[in-house]
């Protein structure tokens, strides 16, 4: 799975070694470094890498900062980092061990298709393949690519050391879907750009983030980075509702989601089928409280690869009702 994935690369960090993590990431990303990893020893901070990542940098990393990880797009408010500027900027720092922190990236709301982290700079890029690689909501995968050869072996160890490793019929559906992600791709985008125009012209919509959006009070505020670095924006999009007639965002958030006959309301991404969900009480609630805290009026939305006509109509149905 996707976090049998990240339970490895997470191992390259030692105890009393630092992590620095992007400030927006899934859920159980948190709950991993926070609830276990930090019993080992492992300190885990996080940072807005979107903004001015250089500048945060200079201000965070240590002799004992062993891993830098990112999202981007992150999940769930579809931040943009600069991979190659953050790349850079490692690659003049040496740690403790002689050498400069590894940089990972969660590439999973990209895809292959939109983004490529290692020619970036990367060091180890991975994905829930899970979610757009098998692309049809039937398997749990994950998948890890790396630069380094050390990486690799140490990778490969760990898959038979600690059983990590997929059953041959998860493969082959992961290889099934594959087949088609060249064209999914493509349709989740154009799909997910119409569903953001439209509700970029809604006036009870706020806080809309999609990479696609560059023009106009919705622009994405990283969108420069998005075109620079991103093939295609993918899927994915995060918004919150205005209050009106008496109800507040939160509820509205609910009934939204609720009152959509397209999109289902579920926590997965990136399968052929429309997603809708309530972060802070589903794929978030682990960040509750903390630093990564998500409100409880965001809507996420996985916008599939159906007719963009019915998409954008079933939206604009829930949206009136909610």
């Amino acid at each position: 799975s996707g976090s049998a994935t990240t339970q490895a690369i997470a191992t390259l960090a030692l105890p009393g070694e630092q992590v620095l993590l992007s400030d927006d990431l899934y859920g159980g990303t948190y709950r991993l470094f926070e609830r276990v990893l930090r019993e080992t020893g492992v300190l885990a901070r996080y940072l807005d890498l979107s903004t001015d990542p250089l500048a945060t940098l200079d201000e965070t990393l240590t002799e004992r900062t062993r891993l830098v990880w990112l999202e981007s797009p992150s999940n769930p408010h579809l931040k943009i980092i600069d991979i190659e500027a953050v790349a850079r900027r490692l690659a003049d720092h040496a740690g403790a061990r002689g050498e400069r922190p590894i940089l990972v990236v969660d590439n999973t709301f990209a895809s292959p298709l939109g983004q490529s982290p290692l020619a970036l700079g990367a060091d180890v890029v991975y994905h829930s393949a899970t979610k757009y690689l098998a692309g049809h909501s039937d398997t749990v995968n994950g998948v890890l690519a790396t630069s380094r050869d050390d990486i690799h072996e140490r990778m490969a160890f760990l898959q038979n050391a600690i059983g990590a490793v997929p059953g041959p019929f998860d493969c082959f559906l992961v290889l099934r879907g594959i087949r088609t992600l060249a064209l999914r791709m493509e349709r989740h985008s154009s799909n997910a750009m119409r569903v953001a125009e439209a509700l970029a012209a809604r006036r009870d919509v706020v806080a809309l983030r999609y990479p696609g959006l560059r023009e106009g009070p919705h622009a994405h505020p990283q969108a420069a980075v998005a075109e620079r670095q991103m093939r295609l924006t993918g899927g994915m999009l995060s918004f919150q509702l205005a209050a009106r007639d008496g109800r507040s965002p939160e509820e509205r958030a609910r009934r939204f989601c609720e009152g959509t006959r397209i999109f289902a309301l579920a926590e997965s991404l990136g399968g052929v089928e429309s997603l809708c969900e309530v972060p802070a009480t589903m794929t978030h609630g682990a960040v509750a409280g903390s630093q990564l805290d998500v409100s409880p009026a965001l809507i996420r939305l996985s916008v599939g690869i159906e007719d963009s006509d019915d998409l954008v109509a079933d939206v604009l149905r829930a949206l009136d009702a909610a």
